[in-house]
């Protein structure tokens, strides 16, 4: 790999992270992404970027050595998109980013939970201890708020309002946002907290022995969520895969099956395009098909 080329790789990563304000995941794909382009062509400097090397290494891509699925090879492309637009914002010459065109991707099928599937899994959770009141609690959250897990893992005790039953949280691209909590999940928050004998600053703690009283080890994490919502889930009786995402999913399908405009749904669950709010709205096809089968009269 050329010098020049790492040097401005790891100037875009910096300026991601600084002004950009991106997270440390994406700054961290970004990078791989980027490795692999500048790995595939060897010594180089902006100015030999061009059409013909983008397209083969988007052939490259697509080969069966790489087994990236066509969305991963979207990601690469969108990386290397977004560092010739930085190289073009410093002045430096290389190849125009508009000339790479992201290939079509088949919208992914959105999963997610009726109401009364929901209820089943909250009901499965045990009452009578401290960790049973906290797991309703992610359930509840997540499904009151909409909340990305690791949005929810970045709670602290002090962010959450009860009585107000509304608060701020900072999502994608160090983006903050209210959030609204529903009356049944501020009652299981309250009652959780009544629950806890320690002073530690996370709202969702973990109860594995062995570990020291720090926040940061204390804290519960985006992994141990992913599996009790799966876990639950399954004794709950439901057959699909269940993450805190499926939640989420359920939160704006929920709304939206209800009346809710998309502009506003867009803004709870904080998306920065309507675009990608737009993949809930094929979920309310079957009503609006049930509201024409019902209302709508055939002629003769």
């Amino acid at each position: 790999m050329s010098d020049s080329i790492k040097n401005l790789v790891t100037d875009y990563l910096e300026y991601l992270e600084i002004e950009r304000g991106r997270s440390h995941k994406t700054i961290r794909n970004y990078g791989l992404y980027l490795k692999r382009f500048v790995e595939f062509a060897e010594e180089i400097t902006p100015e030999d970027i061009n059409g013909t090397m983008v397209r083969k290494y988007r052939l490259m891509l697509n080969t069966p050595e790489c087994g990236l699925s066509m969305m991963t090879q979207s990601y690469h492309l969108i990386a290397l998109r977004g560092f010739l637009s930085y190289l073009a914002k410093r002045d430096i010459v290389s190849f125009s980013p508009d000339k790479i065109e992201l290939p079509k991707v088949a919208r992914r099928q959105v999963t997610f939970l009726s109401y009364d599937e929901v209820i089943s899994i909250i009901d499965v959770i045990p009452k009578e201890t401290t960790i049973g009141l906290r797991d309703r609690v992610i359930i509840e959250i997540l499904f009151s708020c909409g909340l990305r897990v690791s949005e929810l893992v970045g709670l602290d005790r002090s962010h959450v309002n009860t009585k107000r039953r509304e608060f701020m949280v900072r999502g994608k691209g160090q983006k903050d946002r209210p959030v609204f909590l529903g009356k049944r999940a501020a009652e299981k928050i309250d009652e959780y907290m009544a629950h806890r004998d320690d002073d530690l600053k996370p709202l969702l703690i973990s109860y594995k022995r062995g570990e020291r009283e720090s926040d940061d080890d204390r804290r519960l994490s985006v992994r141990s969520i992913q599996k009790l919502v799966g876990e639950y889930a399954k004794k709950a009786g439901i057959t699909k895969h269940v993450g805190p995402h499926t939640l989420r999913h359920s939160f704006a399908t929920d709304l939206l099956m209800n009346g809710a405009d998309i502009r506003s749904v867009q803004s709870m669950l904080g998306h920065s395009s309507i675009t990608t709010t737009q993949a809930y709205t094929h979920i309310t096809d079957k009503q609006l098909r049930e509201v024409h089968e019902k209302f709508h009269r055939d002629t003769r």
